[in-house]
């Protein structure tokens, strides 16, 4: 089992979302953060007055998966659809999932996704 963690900009979704249930993809955990990488945050103007927004919105999709083809279906999906060609198109980390227990019900790993 892997997980795999996305973080992308905000507009973008809705259509990773979508994009992803029409794959076949039936569960995520979306998650809105702040944080910045090669960008380092950027200057805005607010009524004449410039200020540093250090921390960038962002959105954090997780997502665990039973097999690697899945985990591929899942990546490339991302990669498709939430790719603008711009900096802060954000990052794609993916783990591997020892245990999974459904709390419900005590099943476990694959039975339990």
């Amino acid at each position: 089992m892997k997980k795999i963690e996305a973080i992308i900009k905000p507009f973008k979704l809705e259509d990773v979302k979508d994009a992803l249930i029409e794959a076949g993809i039936e569960g995520m955990t979306i998650s809105e953060v702040k944080g910045y990488g090669r960008q380092q945050g950027h200057s805005e103007l607010y009524r004449g007055a410039e200020y540093m927004v250090e921390f960038i919105p962002k959105v954090k999709i997780e997502i665990v998966v039973s097999a690697d083809k899945y985990e591929k279906i899942v990546v490339d999906t991302i990669m498709k659809i939430a790719q603008t060609g711009k900096i802060g198109d954000g990052k794609i980390f993916i783990t591997d999932i020892q245990k999974t227990i459904r709390i419900r019900t005590g099943e476990e790993d694959q039975e339990a996704l």
